[in-house]
């Protein structure tokens, strides 16, 4: 199913395809915290430059990922937290997948030895994506925050880049 799909770099002109599929995540009520897509403005400053990607097919975008820092300091230059969105009119068509190898091949050449995610322990189709790429399970954060006035637990997991001494 990934026939045609190009994986590349993000564009500033992308960003209204990437805040409707984000849009689409936060409606399933099982991706993020987040209720509301940030201006360009904010989500740019808080996302990693080089380690933003899309996927396209046929000139539109259909998902996409990212990584942004977890800390300011600077021993956890090498650890980002990833975010993964993909339409939800195209999903378990292989496109995760490629968005992941894609940002695992470009995150390792911007430094990044760690990669991280935090997912709702509901969101089975982002844990089998996680750990099929490689992440394992390392903790779990019980009500770790509201959603919608709910508390939510959150599985924590990581990937280790292969190429650590």
């Amino acid at each position: 199913m990934t026939d045609n799909i190009v994986i590349r770099k993000m564009l500033d002109t992308d960003w209204p395809a990437v805040k409707n599929i984000y849009l689409e995540g936060i409606a399933t009520g099982n991706a993020t915290f987040q209720t509301d897509a940030p201006s360009f403005e904010e989500w740019t400053t808080s996302h990693h430059a080089t380690c933003r990607l899309v996927a396209v097919k046929e000139g539109l975008v259909i998902g996409w990922i990212s990584i942004s820092s977890v800390s300011n300091r600077i021993v956890y230059k090498g650890v980002g937290e990833v975010s993964i969105y993909v339409s939800t009119k195209l999903k378990n068509g292989g496109i995760g997948t490629a968005l992941f190898t894609k940002l695992i091949e470009v995150s390792e050449k911007e430094g990044f030895w760690t990669l991280q995610s935090s997912i709702f322990k509901e969101n089975i189709a982002s844990l089998k994506l996680h750990k099929k790429m490689g992440f394992r399970e390392v903790g779990y954060r019980e009500k770790i925050a509201k959603h919608h006035d709910i508390w939510r637990d959150v599985l924590i997991l990581e990937r280790r880049s292969k190429k650590l001494n």
